[in-house]
C-alpha cells in the first residue's frame, strides 16, 4: 500500500497599497498662510485594511505646484494669493 502525499491548496492573498491625501489644512500665520498635508498610506490584504501610516508635508506659498496632487494643488491655488505671496517674501527676505 502506497501513501499520497497531498501538496495544502494554495492560499493566494492579494496586497494592495494605496496613498490618499486624508487631511489637507491651512495654518494662518498672521500675514500669509501654510498649507499641511497628511497623507495616508494604507495596506490591504484581500481588500481588509491591515495597515495605515502617516506621513506630514508643509507646502509654503513660494512652492512650486506642479509637482503636487490635485486636490492639494488646488487648496494652495486659493490660500496662495498675491499678498500671501508677498507677505512670505517679505518674511524670508528679512
Amino acid at each position: 500500500m502506497g501513501w499520497t502525499v497531498r501538496k495544502p491548496k494554495e492560499k493566494k492573498m492579494a496586497l494592495t497599497e494605496e496613498a490618499i491625501n486624508d487631511k489637507i489644512e491651512v495654518v494662518n500665520k498672521g500675514d500669509y498662510s501654510i498649507v499641511q498635508v497628511r497623507t495616508a498610506t494604507i495596506i490591504k490584504r484581500d481588500g481588509v485594511e491591515i495597515s495605515r501610516a502617516f506621513h506630514r508635508t508643509t507646502i509654503n506659498p513660494n512652492a512650486d505646484l506642479t509637482a503636487l496632487d490635485a486636490d492639494v494643488s488646488a487648496v494652495c491655488t486659493v490660500v496662495f494669493t498675491d499678498a500671501c505671496k508677498a507677505a512670505y517674501a517679505t518674511l524670508i527676505n528679512e
